[in-house]
């Protein structure tokens, strides 16, 4: 039995999303456990990416079991889930007193849903929890989804690198905790 804090599969709930917020899911950190369900949800996420993405890009959003394992180094995940199934996916890392979020991952099917703004809250939450001053995020600028989430949750816009990551531009965005 999941108790606060805490949840029955192990891993540690960020503060706040314990028991089920609005949308019905929960939000938990992952377990190696998880990693196959993970690879299957960004193959999903990708597949149907916007055209004209570098090759190059697309292979590196859908990793293996092992080069997912690689990035659990030094990276917090939380996944967002609703009966069990995994819905939704985000990671933190932790470097120099700010947190980075990364990977962000949300099924096509509960698009709009509330699962990222309950990921990106979670990871806020544990962000604060861990004594960081700054929370931020580094989008691909023709992202306009992720860039209106952002903005929502009250991240604002610190700057733009041009033809910064596969030759795409980037949006950055930080939220002061």
């Amino acid at each position: 039995m999941a108790t606060e804090g805490t949840s029955d599969r192990g891993g540690e709930r960020p503060p706040g999303a314990n028991g089920k917020p609005a949308g019905g899911f929960a939000v938990e950190r992952i377990t190696h456990l998880d990693v196959p369900a993970i690879c299957s949800l960004y193959k999903k996420v990708w597949e149907g990416a916007p055209s004209g993405l570098p090759a190059e890009l697309l292979k590196s959003w859908q990793p293996t079991p092992l080069e997912f394992t690689s990035r659990m180094e030094g990276i917090t995940y939380f996944s967002a889930r609703r009966d069990g199934r995994l819905l939704g996916i985000l990671g933190c890392e932790l470097a120099r007193g700010s947190c980075r979020l990364v990977h962000l991952a949300v099924d096509p099917d509960v698009r709009r849903q509330g699962v990222a703004t309950a990921l990106v809250g979670g990871a806020v939450d544990w962000a604060r929890r861990s004594n960081v001053a700054t929370v931020w995020v580094d989008p691909l600028a023709r992202f306009t989804a992720a860039t209106a989430l952002f903005q929502h949750l009250g991240f604002s816009g610190a700057g733009l690198l041009h033809k910064h990551e596969w030759n795409e531009d980037v949006q950055l965005f930080e939220r002061v905790l």
